[in-house]
């Protein structure tokens, strides 16, 4: 196989509950970058999976009079069960508790970190938040809470070890500044490099087996401690791929791929643009080449939470509305910078107006006019039909069009462009008029049948054109599309309705 290696990855959500449309929203994008990357001929691998390994689990677990790796266990489920109804094509699912490939991984990276020098133990006292698994100081806190999740962080005193982080400032800062680590949007990179430029300080990389309730994987050489969830987490993109082991997959998908590629909400893009490429560059592996960073969905204004009970189940929501309508919904109308506020009713009137009342539509009549007027005979291909060479250029333009939005990490762009096909289709049918050369056909019109011959023609490619491009975003319509434009024996199947319309 030929092409360049793309590994994509999601981060790992924590499973202290069952997953929300947030991260469905994270999911959809990398699949959609995965599935675009295949169809250009790249070898692409796309990674998910759960950070089972958290102090916020063992609370919640806990909290229901349950069993920790039964807790994990069940919800873990969930979140590798959304692969069917978002129709996703991920390769691998990596769960950070039960995984034999993460452990050993983990405690190479430590081990390699601490060969540098980069780790040592101390004690150290500071405002803590379970919710972000994460050390604040009061500068960092807005009116004395945690500005991620609203509440008062915990005062934590004991002895951990500490990565030094600040000895790559500098190091980071030239890398991000100069796109050789890529953050997109560009809003995110300034940020990040803003953080840096304020003063990087060393952070914990572990906590006590009493605070971790022993939950997690101790210390290598000190068994007292367990490794902190961010450490712990973040190595899953090597330990996926078998870092610390002999798998081969490590060389091949990191240490030699073209493209490693990770997405990640704004709210862990400290972790993933600065602790994470510190760790790499301390145990001497290669960075990731990009870092994509999507802003929140909201409910009401509010983020989309699971602790806040904010959250949307997206199993549930596709049982109501189908896979077609969530995937459209969230690539269609979520923005590329800032939040995005959802409601069943926007869904519903995106999914109706664009796939049943647009898409749908074009193809139910681009199918019956051929049934209609060729007895279902596929029109033979003919080029410059009359009235189609905006959705000629249309058809033609797409690829570059979808390619170049993607690559700046703007679904909503790149929907947006293959929508123009159907546009310009729906306008060449009412610029051509095609009923009314079936008409002059009728009547002896010769000239007039071999333009109706070329406007469906022209109309049948354009619909097979719109599966092609559509694949990425809408897998499952666009193959019963291409079924719909496909002959069989020469013949076209009947026309049959392909997105059924929703209730309000």
């Amino acid at each position: 196989m030929t092409g360049t290696r793309t590994y994509i990855t999601t981060t790992i959500p924590y499973v202290n509950a069952r997953p929300h449309l947030g991260f469905a929203l994270e999911l959809v994008q990398a699949d959609v970058l995965a599935r675009h990357r295949r169809q250009a001929g790249d070898q692409v691998r796309f990674l998910t999976g759960t950070d089972d390994n958290s102090l916020k689990n063992v609370l919640a677990a806990e909290a229901e009079g349950t069993g920790v790796q039964e807790f994990v266990d069940r919800n873990a489920a969930a979140f590798a069960g959304l692969r069917e109804p978002l129709a996703l094509s991920f390769d691998d699912f990596i769960r950070t508790s039960s995984d034999p490939r993460h452990r050993a991984g983990v405690e190479r990276l430590w081990q390699r970190c601490a060969e540098s020098g980069d780790l040592y133990r101390k004690h150290y006292e500071g405002l803590y938040c379970v919710g972000c698994e994460q050390f604040y100081t009061p500068d960092d806190l807005v009116d004395g809470r945690c500005s991620e999740h609203g509440t008062e962080p915990r005062l934590v005193s004991e002895e951990n070890w500490f990565f030094r982080l600040s000895r790559y400032a500098d190091t980071l800062q030239e890398l991000i500044a100069s796109n050789r680590l890529r953050i997109e949007p560009a809003s995110r990179r300034n940020e990040v490099l803003a953080l840096i430029g304020s003063g990087l300080h060393d952070f914990s990389v572990s906590r006590s087996q009493r605070r971790a309730r022993g939950w997690g994987i101790p210390v290598p050489g000190d068994p007292d401690q367990v490794v902190y969830v961010w450490w712990d987490a973040l190595g899953n993109y090597v330990t996926s791929l078998g870092y610390g082991t002999a798998d081969d997959a490590f060389d091949r998908w990191w240490a030699q791929s073209g493209r490693r590629v990770h997405l990640a909400g704004k709210g862990v893009i400290r972790f993933h643009a600065v602790y994470w490429p510190a760790m790499l560059l301390s145990a001497g592996l290669p960075l990731p080449t990009d870092i994509l960073v999507h802003d929140y969905l909201t409910v009401d204004g509010h983020k989309i939470s699971k602790s806040a009970g904010t959250a949307v189940d997206p199993a549930g929501l596709v049982a109501d509305v189908g896979t077609d309508a969530v995937r459209w919904w969230l690539l269609r109308d979520v923005p590329r910078v800032g939040d995005a506020d959802f409601t069943r009713d926007r869904l519903v009137a995106r999914a109706d107006s664009d796939l049943a009342g647009g898409l749908g539509n074009l193809v139910n009549r681009v199918v019956t006019m051929v049934h209609r007027y060729r007895d279902g005979r596929l029109p033979a291909p003919r080029g410059g039909a009359p009235g189609c060479a905006p959705l000629a250029r249309a058809c033609a333009d797409s690829p570059r069009e979808v390619d170049a939005a993607l690559a700046d990490f703007d679904f909503r762009r790149a929907a947006a462009a293959v929508w123009t096909i159907v546009e310009e289709a729906n306008r060449c049918i009412d610029a051509t008029r095609p009923w009314e050369s079936a008409g002059a056909e009728r009547a002896g019109d010769g000239a007039a049948g071999e333009r109706l011959e070329a406007v469906l023609g022209a109309l049948v490619q354009a619909c097979l054109h719109l599966a092609d491009r559509l694949t990425p975003f809408l897998p499952e319509a666009a193959a019963r599309i291409a079924q719909q434009c496909t002959a069989v024996d020469g013949v076209l199947p009947e026309p049959v309705p392909l997105f059924p319309r929703i209730e309000t």
